[in-house]
């Protein structure tokens, strides 16, 4: 039910951010890394000052768990995607509601905004994901192409691609210019649990509940590299700010880096 804020040099710990009265299952700072949010099981997404250690703000209004947290690049808008099958599109300043995006069948497991902030990208275990219209909240897309749950989804730094994985064990490269798929990238064994592109937006990481993560070309759909070491499924992968080292962390207990 807590969030700690550490030092990543020193290992110190700056604050323990309690209020939730529930587990929490996603967080992630806004891009000026002033403000922390937190999604959680009861239902509540909250906002944390990073200086203060105080709650800056509680977000209410879903009827379900929270799972999914992202801020838009300039920090003014947040977005929360719940099990109660809705996005909150929320502006930061006055903690309020601006837009509930309606038109999933199954819960939400995973939103996120374009770089530019006019388009918002969610995934769904209803087996699809949509694209929607920042401004007027409007659903302008929706990708079928996948046969099972849909776990998570990304777009590329330049918002020129979008990518999709899913609990069929495949992820897909789309072009938002047009809505067709650039790549298919198929090998894992198991579900795909989460992706990202590379700050270049040329690569693809896939981290999957077969116990490894996979490295592929984002155009051509090629695996590059296969990381294996994991004991465990695999739930989390990411990219450091220059791209050239991956950390993923797994069910094994273990967060490992690879160069």
């Amino acid at each position: 039910k807590t969030c700690k804020l550490w030092d990543a040099n020193t290992g110190k710990l700056f604050h323990t951010f309690e209020g939730h009265t529930a587990e929490i299952v996603c967080l992630t700072f806004n891009p000026q890394s002033t403000l922390v949010a937190t999604g959680s099981m009861d239902r509540t997404a909250r906002l944390w000052d990073v200086e203060t250690g105080c709650e800056a703000g509680c977000l209410t209004g879903h009827t379900s768990e929270i799972v999914s947290v992202r801020f838009n690049q300039l920090g003014d808008m947040v977005l929360t995607g719940s099990f109660d099958h809705t996005v909150g599109l929320w502006d930061v300043e006055s903690r309020t509601r601006l837009r509930t995006l309606i038109g999933h069948r199954g819960e939400i497991s995973s939103c996120v905004f374009n770089h530019e902030g006019t388009s918002i990208l969610t995934g769904s275990l209803d087996k699809t994901c949509k694209v929607w219209d920042v401004e007027t909240g409007r659903c302008i897309e929706t990708l079928r192409d996948h046969t099972d749950e849909v776990l998570d989804v990304c777009f590329s730094p330049s918002g020129l691609l979008l990518c999709t994985a899913s609990a069929d064990g495949q992820a897909f490269v789309y072009d938002t210019a047009d809505w067709d798929i650039v790549s298919n990238l198929t090998g894992h064994e198991d579900e795909i649990s989460a992706i990202r592109f590379n700050p270049q937006g040329t690569k693809v990481l896939t981290v999957s509940s077969d116990k490894t993560a996979r490295l592929w070309d984002a155009f051509q759909g090629t695996c590059l590299q296969v990381l294996e070491g994991h004991t465990g499924e695999l739930f989390a992968g990411m990219f450091n700010y220059d791209g050239d080292t991956i950390i993923t962390g797994g069910k094994d207990n273990t967060c490992r880096l690879w160069r």
